[in-house]
């Protein structure tokens, strides 16, 4: 993990949600407290284990929450985006970390210690249910992903993947490309299954005319097939 650095950032831009439902007083508390800390690609930000010290708030780049399973194969659980929190659940629940996260690319990370949100929650009840919700619609997304990659076929897992990716980061300016780039692996991992089920997946999506491949570049073609195959399971 690299060195904590402090840095002067517009807060009250970054944290809009949470900004809105505190005071001038508990907003100053806020940022004196926050720290901001970059991570390079593919750096663990907090591993499985750790105490959870910090809720974290992604103002660039994306991260990855996973977690290592049978065999040392890895299952993304959530992919975040700016500007979403993650990483206060464990702490919550007074416990450890149970995943882990680590950068998809170079990103910068919000870190406010948890001692100050749980003084801020106890004093403030808005700023508390917007962690409830928050909490609340994380696990409604939980619940689904878990019925999709257990009951849905490869093709349709897949096809939920890059649905998924496209909801979440948005496209580039061609209005087709996904806006972020995965390794087979990842996308293997994201979708429940084999590097090599999902390379073979891709292939046939891609001579179905679904979608292009250019590297690690997904362009979608065919949006509504995508969308039925994803449906169908």
């Amino acid at each position: 993990m690299v060195k904590q650095q402090k840095e002067e950032v517009d807060l009250s831009a970054s944290l809009a949600e949470v900004w809105r439902v505190l005071t001038d007083k508990e907003r100053e508390v806020l940022r004196n407290n926050s720290t901001i800390q970059h991570f390079k690609r593919n750096e663990l930000i907090y591993c499985e284990g750790d105490e959870p010290r910090d809720m974290m708030c992604l103002l660039k780049g994306k991260v990855k929450i996973f977690k290592e399973g049978v065999g040392g194969r890895s299952q993304i659980i959530r992919m975040i985006k700016p500007v979403q929190y993650f990483g206060y659940r464990a702490n919550f629940a007074q416990e450890n970390y149970l995943t882990n996260a680590s950068a998809f690319e170079a990103s910068v990370v919000c870190l406010i210690p948890m001692t100050v949100v749980t003084d801020l929650l106890m004093g403030n009840p808005h700023l508390a249910m917007f962690f409830i919700r928050q909490l609340s619609f994380d696990l409604g997304v939980a619940d689904e992903r878990t019925v999709n990659l257990t009951q849905k076929h490869i093709r349709g897992r897949l096809a939920e993947s890059l649905l998924f990716l496209k909801d979440s980061y948005g496209l580039e300016e061609d209005g087709a490309t996904l806006s972020i780039y995965l390794s087979r692996e990842d996308l293997a991992n994201l979708s429940n299954m084999t590097t090599s089920n999902a390379i073979r997946t891709l292939s046939t999506f891609v001579s179905e005319r679904i979608i292009a491949i250019d590297g690690r570049k997904i362009k979608l073609i065919d949006d509504d097939k995508l969308r039925k195959i994803s449906k169908m399971g």
